[in-house]
């Protein structure tokens, strides 16, 4: 099989996988109890409950037990329900673009692309600025540690990357809020502690925005870098180290290249496979933000976003950042396979 064939054929796999994610998770949020319809009408038990105190003491007549059976049959109606399962998910797969031009359940003036559009800017900040820091460093440390195997080097760096690795991402953005945030009388008031701009951000010239928006972008990055850091730094090494004590590095040495030669001509290279698994993850870097640091450091981002939707049971907010996550992440895989051969031009995909 060539290349051109293989990666044609994961294109077209993109398209049953897509239908098969969106269509049992569409499945699943139209069977989940505490729906819209179940909320609408706790809501108006709420508002009836105390205009007729009396009639709820004596218990619900079955004048009234009709009248909720035909309030959830007109609610029903109103969001859809009572049509069959295919027929709704056509409508959101090709009437509303694959949900993106479905209404908010919960804000029904808004589509869900209009309310992910908005979050889209700040989770793209934030995912781009870790990806990149989390290569840029892991990377190199991962030679450098490879090239200094059982130096006090390695055995201090895998102490101290070991150690930020093992401390919970929660626990350490407490930890940085609360030494570099001024949250707690005695540390320093170096870093903003919530939010991804201030108020007043929007009146300040472009170089002092930029400013604003870096001081606080730097302890969030920190935590989102923490969590794949110690992978990504030890399977760097690993590899490079596995190159070195390969037959063909000891061929270059016999043929009498240098050792710069047999590691940065030959050896990083071939290392680099592996790491490069990950590369495809750029495409869904807007959606890397932790729903745990956005929390902890009050980011309007994706992660807030999915956690409000699956809590007020948004359904349509939710499946629009589903659909979106699945496509990246699938072309995400094809793009990982990519930088496969790009790294090395001798893989086949047969």
């Amino acid at each position: 099989m060539s290349r051109l064939d293989y990666f044609l054929r994961r294109l077209l796999l993109v398209i049953p996988t897509f239908l098969g994610i969106t269509l049992l998770c569409f499945s699943i949020t139209q069977f989940l109890p505490g729906g819209p319809v179940d909320q609408m009408m706790l809501r108006m038990k709420g508002m009836g409950a105390g205009g007729e105190a009396a009639q709820a003491a004596q218990g619900e007549t079955a004048a009234s037990q009709e009248a909720l059976a035909r309030e959830r049959e007109n609610f029903r109606q109103i969001y859809g329900f009572d049509k069959p399962l295919w027929q709704r998910y056509w409508k959101w797969l090709w009437k509303e673009r694959c949900g993106m031009l479905s209404r908010s359940y919960k804000f029904s003036n808004k589509t869900a692309w209009e309310m992910i559009s908005q979050r889209f800017p700040v989770s793209l900040a934030f995912g781009l600025s870790s990806f990149l820091l989390t290569y840029l460093v892991c990377i190199p440390l991962g030679v450098a540690k490879a090239v200094r195997h059982g130096t006090p080097f390695d055995m201090l760096s895998s102490v101290a990357i070991f150690i930020g690795y093992a401390i919970p991402v929660f626990a350490l953005g407490m930890l940085l809020k609360m030494l570099l945030c001024g949250t707690t009388e005695g540390f320093w008031d170096l870093f903003p502690a919530s939010g991804f701009q201030s108020p007043d951000a929007e009146a300040l010239p472009l170089p002092q925005r930029l400013w604003d928006m870096l001081r606080h972008m730097v302890l969030p990055i920190l935590c989102y870098v923490a969590g794949s850091f110690a992978m990504l730094t030890l399977l760097m090494k690993n590899s490079l180290l596995e190159q070195i004590n390969s037959d063909y590095i000891r061929t270059v040495y016999a043929k009498g290249g240098s050792p710069q030669r047999a590691l940065w001509g030959h050896a990083l290279r071939n290392a680099l496979i592996p790491v490069a698994t990950g590369f495809g993850s750029v495409l869904t870097v807007m959606f890397a933000g932790s729903v745990i640091i956005e929390r902890v450091f009050e980011i309007p981002g994706m992660g807030n976003l999915s956690m409000e939707a699956i809590v007020g049971r948004d359904y349509p907010v939710f499946m629009g950042i589903l659909a979106l996550t699945s496509v990246l992440a699938l072309l995400g895989d094809i793009l990982s396979d990519f930088c496969y051969v790009l790294i090395d031009p001798r893989i086949h995909f047969n």
